[in-house]
């Protein structure tokens, strides 16, 4: 999968960019990225959804739909999701937001996401600390213009990002795709951790405690996007409780 989010959508961690002056590979622009993502893929087993300048999603069917590390992809609402990877609490999760058996992880997560954003009944963090497998996804909200993306604590999903040639946020699970599309300016997505557009990144497993830029440097010797680690010896002060009368990003407001 690729997802691609221009400034204007997503103001990711400065620590992202690398302090490295660009060899000769330099980061490509978004157009370029997409067309190659896409070339190297059956055009028939494919497809790309285009939001105007700001935002773009790419998906790839998996070759085996019955494969533990699924990959999937819906929409609801002008809301997108993919998802990679599998829930084993689906069922339950199922039952507890009254939604139809035949809901998909892909279709859950995106669910959450609406109940969380109109009525914010809980913690966005607990939310996810209740999503029981291995499992990474991005959703953008088309008519908010928001981006929320998370992976599990356990690794067992892979994610990546990486900032473009234009400044624009690329999000994949092919680590080949951002280091060819971002130069050194990318890193692994933080395990444990949940990134809102407009709140930032902050860990879902200690949502009282601040993250922090670790430098990172390749085996070439030079200096890459860091990796986010959280800060130990840090803490949130007044982590605020989302009310149903509250939007939900509220909860990275103070970090």
């Amino acid at each position: 999968m690729l997802a691609i989010f221009s400034k204007e959508v997503v103001q990711p961690p400065q620590e992202l960019n690398s302090p490295a002056t660009p060899s000769s590979k330099k980061p490509k622009h978004p157009e370029e990225i997409v067309k190659d993502f896409m070339s190297c893929h059956d055009p028939d087993n494919a497809f790309s959804v285009c939001f105007g300048n700001k935002s773009l999603i790419a998906y790839v069917r998996p070759e085996n739909n019955f494969s533990m590390n699924q990959r999937l992809f819906c929409s609801l609402d002008d809301i997108y999701c993919v998802f990679l990877g599998s829930l084993n609490n689906l069922s339950s999760l199922i039952k507890q937001y009254g939604l139809s058996k035949s809901t998909n992880e892909a279709m859950f997560v995106v669910q959450a996401y609406r109940t969380l954003r109109d009525r914010g009944p809980y913690p966005a963090d607990q939310v996810i600390k209740d999503l029981d497998g291995s499992f990474g996804f991005v959703i953008y909200d088309s008519k908010a213009g928001t981006v929320f993306a998370s992976l599990d604590a356990y690794d067992g999903v892979s994610l990546y990002w990486g900032i473009a040639a234009d400044g624009s946020v690329v999000i994949s699970d092919n680590l080949g795709v951002l280091k060819e599309s971002c130069s050194k300016s990318f890193a692994p997505f933080p395990t444990g951790c949940m990134f809102h557009s407009e709140q930032g990144l902050m860990s879902f497993e200690h949502p009282t405690q601040k993250m922090k830029a670790m430098p990172r440097i390749d085996s070439e010797g030079v200096m890459c996007g860091a990796n986010f680690k959280v800060d130990v010896h840090s803490k949130v002060q007044n982590m605020p409780r989302v009310g149903s009368e509250a939007n939900w990003a509220a909860w990275g407001q103070h970090a």
